[in-house]
Parts: structure tokens; sequence; C-alpha cells
């Protein structure tokens, strides 16, 4: 859990692959930052409204949750998600044409 505590100082992640749906997030989060969404497992849909409690990470059943915080200048909510979005695609993108893949 972060030192300063309040609303819009974190980034909040859910891993999908981890998450098996049972909703725990959703129901206790006090400030309803989580959503059920339309594959039946847990949502971000409020990242903004996160008071870094850490009632989410502790209780999450599958380790499904994360809750870091956010760098100084770093967008917040919904830009933030976008973000994080276009990140992990990037990190995953197939090499072009005459590229060779480099492995880490």
């Amino acid at each position: 859990m972060a030192g300063k505590r309040g609303r819009g100082r974190t980034r909040v992640r859910i891993y999908p692959d981890w998450c098996k749906g049972c909703g725990i997030c959703v129901a206790f989060c006090p400030a309803g930052v989580f959503a059920m969404g339309p594959q039946g497992k847990a949502v971000v849909a409020k990242e903004a409204l996160c008071m870094d409690c850490g009632f989410c990470e502790l209780h999450c059943p599958d380790f499904a949750v994360s809750v870091t915080p956010r760098p100084e200048g770093a967008p917040k909510g919904a830009e933030a998600s976008k973000e994080t979005e276009h990140a992990g695609h990037e990190a995953h993108k197939e090499p072009e044409h005459g590229e060779q893949e480099t492995q880490s």
C-alpha cells in the first residue's frame, strides 16, 4: 500500500487471466472502483476514485488485483487506462518485415 493515501494517486490493474470473477472486489470496494465486465470478470471502471485502502489486493483470492502508486505527472482515470492498454499492445507487437525479434 502506498504511503500517501488519496483519490487519484494510484494505478489499479486487474489481470484478467488470473481473475475468476468471484466479485469480491466489486462488492466490497468502498469507492466503487470495480464493476463486472461482459465476460463475467472484474474490470476497473472508475480508477480515479481509488482511495488506496488496499482491500482489493488483500482479499482477492487469485491475486488478480494490483494497486500501485501513480508516478508524478501520470494521467489519471480513463486517460491512464488508455495509456496502459496502449503500452500493453506495444510490449507485445510483432516485429515488422525485415526486423529480427529480440529476446531479453
